[in-house]
């Protein structure tokens, strides 16, 4: 069994960074994001499927072009070659898990 402790993950703009390669060749990656208001990401697309689950707070996603809501407890599916980007909309922290069924993160990003 492999075992890391968040504090030894690399933190990243606004998330502690688990690369799944890594880490013994694990086939998912993931973010643990910690957002202020207002912080989120431009627009950008994968070629694998990413989950997320919101633990705290509330963001606002738009993939392929429409808008959604999210809060703690929602479960999101983006699939491989949708475009997305999410912001922090609510007033506190915005806590969630991105994973990406991906062994690394390999980001086309949309927007500069």
């Amino acid at each position: 069994m492999h075992s890391v402790h968040q504090s030894e993950l690399p933190f990243v703009g606004m998330s502690y960074d688990f690369v799944g390669a890594n880490h013994g060749g694990v086939a998912v990656s993931f973010f643990l994001v910690n957002g202020e208001p207002g912080r989120g990401t431009r627009l950008h697309m994968h070629d694998y499927d990413e989950v997320v689950y919101v633990i705290e707070g509330q963001s606002t996603w738009t993939v392929n072009g429409q808008e959604r809501a999210a809060r703690a407890g929602d479960v999101l599916v983006v699939h491989a070659g949708e475009p997305h980007k999410f912001v922090n909309s609510g007033d506190g922290v915005l806590r969630q898990i991105d994973i990406h069924l991906n062994p690394e993160f390999k980001t086309t990003w949309l927007e500069e």
